[in-house]
């Protein structure tokens, strides 16, 4: 049976996970799948889960914010800030909703410190050009 070797590349890890014999990704085109032997491929996976299967287990799912994909000579590379792994397809979908959910937030607070230091910058520049004229 021919199989692929998967490498899953993070900020702070990364993993080599030999013996796999599908991949289950989305890309802005939407829903794909590599399997041994596929032809070059590089992309750009969006936020989500992926998944992938090694000999006739069950699905195991990766969930990441993203992802840069390439597959060349049976071994397919993921790169990304960060990815969670679970077997568990509940598990895995409550913590990216939980992920993007702090990913929002955290973003939500930085527009409002930006907006702030953006309101402060302007009402200086005001009171510097009342000084001045």
């Amino acid at each position: 049976m021919n199989t692929f070797t998967l490498l899953l590349q993070d900020a702070s890890r990364s993993e080599r996970i030999d013996s796999v014999n599908s991949f289950v990704g989305e890309d802005a085109s939407g829903s794909f799948g590599i399997l041994p032997d596929h032809s070059r491929v590089m992309t750009t996976l969006v936020t989500g889960l992926a998944r992938f299967r090694i000999g006739e287990t069950n699905w195991h799912y990766l969930a990441m914010p993203g992802a840069i994909l390439y597959f060349l000579n049976n071994v397919l590379t993921l790169s990304t800030r960060r990815y969670l792994r679970d077997d568990d397809y509940t598990r895995i979908s409550v913590a990216l909703q939980e992920q993007l959910l702090a990913e929002e937030e955290q973003l939500h607070a930085t527009r409002e410190s930006l907006r702030r230091m953006e309101e402060s910058l302007l009402k200086r520049l005001w009171e510097l050009g009342h000084k001045g004229g």
